[in-house]
């Protein structure tokens, strides 16, 4: 029987709920939004959005239960970050010491999720993303006023980036309020753009100059970092949102490039009547459950469960059902023993003497075992430590491996320079090294700089000897 999926998106401007059975549509429902009760992603309006919800549910006939809902995506950032292959137990430290040293935002204000994407040997690769903590909690809290139950929460843009089936594509989405350009590049989105439109201004034809501006911004951007493999003509450009009902616009979107440009189509069945450019995130949303088992597809490899830990519905229990069953199952047998023995006292008398004795000997017992636990307390705090100072080792050697790992990559891109000595001493990275000429230095002082890897890159000597220049760089992370 084909499993049943409910979506839900609360825009600024109105709530989505899309129903589906298998990879059929089988229910949606649309609400307006008056002005103010969201704006930019936050509910700023709980109780008044959490009535539209349940008006939602109840228009729909469906349940609030085993809910998949979208954030809207603002102010969230996105990185894929490289890491030495750490072992899986210190990854989620190594991510969020990562995350603080890559993310503007600092980490008390957001809530970050990951998923380990494929690497080459050696490395870890990470798909980040961190969104803000104002926002997610706005909306738990209206859906908890709604009675709607989620168990797994994604990004918008994340959402939309996994319904086209191909490993390369740009997808522009523009609608009321904001535009997003996102750039998929192996199955992974490697960038997403949201930006925030006028409000004053009203017609697509008046954005159109601003989401062409944007799109060529990005696609520029892009191509200065992947020169070696640029976005070229054989990528699609997928257009959703108000872009997607105006192709006479299209052409003036890409400007003088030779791109295909189609509206992004959605892989699902739907009925006559459903507009799925409408739907699109809700659909995205659903996929996360219909792609679980596809292979041979090219769908985006992001899948994580964004919604915070704290956030999480318990889960079933065999245990607990099967606990309280045994509890009523013993005391009957307790019962049925009891009135079998009645005819037996001579026996239970005996069998009450074995038990003082019995119980004798497991006071004994549990003396002793008193006095292990104190000795293995010890030993497990101990070994707790032991733990805590391996794991901050292996932190440590995995920063000094990539540090080093980047001074010898930008090396190596430079003939002219060769590099010497390298000490490292806390946040210091100290580089000793020497060049056929200065330019070469200046150059490798700045690829060093832009690679992100050091957040300042100091020179506090060069010297010249018969003609040859040594350099020492002081490297701060």
């Amino acid at each position: 029987m084909a499993k049943r999926i409910t979506t839900l998106y609360i825009a600024d401007t109105d709530i989505n709920l899309l129903v589906m059975k298998g990879k059929q549509v089988e229910t949606w429902t649309s609400l307006p939004l008056e002005p103010g009760l969201v704006s930019q992603g936050l509910i700023a309006e709980q109780a008044l959005v959490a009535e539209k919800v349940r008006q939602v549910f109840k228009e729909a006939g469906v349940q609030p239960k085993d809910v998949i809902v979208a954030l809207s995506g603002h102010d969230s950032l996105y990185r894929i970050i490289t890491l030495p292959d750490v072992p899986e137990a210190v990854l989620p430290e190594a991510v969020r010491r990562e995350a603080k040293r890559t993310i503007p935002t600092p980490l008390e204000e957001v809530y970050f999720s990951y998923q380990t994407v494929p690497a080459m040997k050696g490395e870890r690769r990470v798909f980040l993303a961190t969104f803000p903590r104002s926002a997610v909690d706005a909306l738990v809290g209206t859906l908890r006023q709604a009675d709607v139950k989620p168990y797994v929460m994604d990004l918008a843009p994340l959402a939309i980036c996994r319904i086209p089936d191909v490993p390369r594509a740009i997808i522009v989405n523009t609608r009321l309020d904001h535009l997003e350009v996102m750039i998929i590049a192996q199955r992974l989105p490697e960038v997403i753009r949201r930006l925030s439109l006028p409000g004053e201004v009203e017609s697509l034809t008046e954005k159109l100059p601003l989401v062409a501006e944007e799109f060529n911004r990005t696609v520029l951007f892009y191509n200065s970092s992947h020169v070696d493999k640029p976005l070229d003509s054989t990528v699609p450009v997928f257009v959703c949102g108000d872009l997607a009902e105006a192709p006479e616009t299209w052409q003036t979107l890409i400007g003088d490039r030779d791109y295909s440009v189609s509206p992004l189509v959605s892989p699902v069945e739907a009925p006559e009547g459903f507009n799925s450019n409408q739907f699109m995130i809700n659909i995205g949303l659903a996929l996360r459950e219909l792609l679980a088992e596809k292979e041979g597809a090219n769908f985006s490899l992001v899948d994580f469960n964004a919604l915070p830990e704290a956030y999480l519905p318990e889960h079933f229990s065999i245990v607990r059902v099967l606990i309280p069953v045994g509890i009523v199952i013993g005391v009957g047998l307790i019962i049925l023993a009891v009135l079998l023995g009645a005819n037996a006292r001579i026996q239970i008398e005996k069998v009450r003497s074995e038990l003082t004795v019995g119980e004798a000997r497991v006071s004994q017992l549990q003396s002793d075992i008193t006095a292990l636990r104190s000795q293995t307390g010890s030993l497990q705090t101990t070994a707790s430590t032991l733990n805590n100072t391996i794991a901050a080792l292996q932190l440590e050697r995995a920063e000094m491996h990539e540090d080093l790992r980047v001074i010898h990559l930008k090396a190596a891109a430079r003939p002219k320079v060769t590099v010497g000595t390298i000490i490292h001493s806390g946040g210091l990275v100290r580089v000793n090294g020497a060049a056929s000429d200065e330019d070469a230095i200046f150059a490798y002082a700045r690829e060093l700089r832009e690679s992100g890897r050091f957040s300042m890159v100091w020179i506090p000597s060069i010297s010249e000897s018969k003609g040859a220049f040594g350099f020492v760089f002081d490297l701060t992370k």
